[in-house]
Parts: structure tokens; C-alpha cells; sequence
């Protein structure tokens, strides 16, 4: 019998491949035999995150997701059709609502928002993700447990999960699954950022609340394993709670 969880023969997408949970996700996929086409601002992260895939036959391409010619662009370079797409690109942002601007809105949407949903619209309209493809996107767990001066990330969030339900529906026909993944704080660069950014009581704080304390990545990549692999082929329109909450 074959092993659902097997990637054997599958073509996935990962952004934000770069650092942190992109980079663990694609890591963790190859170790799965997928083809891995990966993406991320940075070259020598990128060349970094490479150089740790199992096998062969993966991609690197440099791109800023910020920027809709160089998305599209992208696109144009996949070789081939992909089956599953995994939008692990971000930014994190504290600031209290009285302070944002439009600066701050377009710093944070455009890629926690934007870009993801003109990827997938590149990735439609060329016809370069395949039937039955499997698109993971990632909430937070702050859309549920609301924090102080969270307002602007927490709603870039919000809403990619309000784009994910929809278009869950609009791709059923086509078996192509859209899921959403929200974490509550795992331990990575964005979480050492986020640290210099509140008081140290604020961070144990947060980790306090934490039942089963911080995640790592590896548990968002098992999470991400199994939707993008055909044992998640019967889930859609989900938004996946992680972190004992």
C-alpha cells in the first residue's frame, strides 16, 4: 500500500524558504521525496536553505513578493506544473493602532496579503498548479487571542483567512485544497525580533500561556507535511489551531 504521506513524485512551492519555518518547510518536504522549488528575498539564506534539501531536481529562485512584476516573473520560471503551494513568506509588525499609517499598512499587506493572493492568481491564470494541488497559508494564532499593539499583523492575518475560505470553494471543483495554518509563538528569527520589540516580561508572559510551551518549526513542517501529501486530501476551507490553546 502507498504511504499517504509520501510527496513521491510531487512539485511544491515554498516562500519565505529563505529563514525559520519556510526554510524548515521545504527542508522537511524533501526529506518527504518532494520536488522542492523554493523562494525568498535573500541569496545567501536561499543558497543556505538549498544546500540542506534531500535529493535532487530542486529549484532556487530569488524574489521580493513585495513586488508584483517580480511575482509574476517567478511564476514564469517554475518549471512545469506544481502541486501544492505553501505561503510561509511574511513580516510581523507591533505597533499600537494610533500609530499606523499608510506606510505601515502597505509594509505589512503587501506581504502577508497581497502577495499570496497574486501568486495564486499567476499560478491559476498560467495553469501551473495542477488538480488536485494542496495551498497551505499561514494565519496566527492572535486572530483568537487578540494582543496589544497586534491590531495591523493581526488583521493581514485575518484576512488571508477570509481569502483562504473563499477560495477553498472556488477550487473544489478542481480537487485543489486551500487550508490556513495558525501557530501560536514558535521559536524562530521572526519570534528573536519580535522579542527586541517588547519588555521581557511581555515575552514570558507569552510564553506562560503556553500549555505545551513554544513550538519549533519542525511541528509546523509535520502540520505542513501532511496537508500538502494525499493523507490531507480530504480537508478544505480549515483553519488549523496549533499551540495548545
Amino acid at each position: 500500500m502507498q504511504n499517504p504521506f509520501s510527496l513521491k513524485g510531487k512539485s511544491i512551492l515554498v516562500t519565505g524558504a529563505s529563514s525559520g519555518i519556510g526554510q524548515q518547510v521545504a527542508i522537511s518536504l524533501s526529506e518527504q521525496e518532494a520536488t522542492v522549488i523554493i523562494a525568498g528575498r535573500n541569496q545567501d539564506r536561499l543558497n543556505e536553505t538549498f544546500s540542506k534539501l534531500n535529493g535532487n531536481g530542486h529549484v532556487s529562485f530569488v524574489a521580493d513578493l513585495s513586488d508584483d512584476k517580480q511575482v509574476k516573473e517567478l511564476v514564469q520560471k517554475i518549471p512545469g506544473n506544481v502541486n501544492g503551494v505553501v505561503h510561509a513568506a511574511g513580516v510581523t509588525s507591533h505597533m499600537p493602532a494610533q500609530l499606523i499609517g499608510s506606510k505601515q499598512l502597505d509594509d505589512v499587506f503587501k506581504i502577508n496579503f497581497y502577495a499570496p493572493i497574486l501568486l495564486n492568481r499567476y499560478l491559476l491564470s498560467t495553469r501551473k498548479l495542477a488538480d488536485g494541488s494542496s495551498i497551505v497559508f499561514f494565519s496566527t494564532i492572535a486572530t483568537l487571542h487578540p494582543y496589544y499593539g497586534g491590531s495591523l499583523y493581526t488583521s493581514s492575518k485575518k484576512a488571508i483567512e477570509g481569502y483562504s475560505l473563499t477560495l477553498a470553494l472556488e477550487l473544489a471543483s478542481r480537487k485543489i485544497r486551500c487550508n490556513c495554518l495558525s501557530p501560536a509563538m514558535v521559536e524562530t528569527p521572526m519570534l528573536e525580533r519580535t522579542a527586541q520589540t517588547i519588555s521581557a516580561e511581555a515575552l514570558e508572559g507569552m510564553r506562560a500561556i503556553h500549555p505545551l510551551g513554544f513550538g519549533t518549526t519542525v511541528d509546523i513542517a509535520n502540520a505542513v507535511t501532511f496537508l500538502v501529501s494525499d493523507a490531507g486530501k480530504w480537508i478544505t476551507g480549515s483553519n488549523i489551531v496549533m499551540g495548545g490553546f
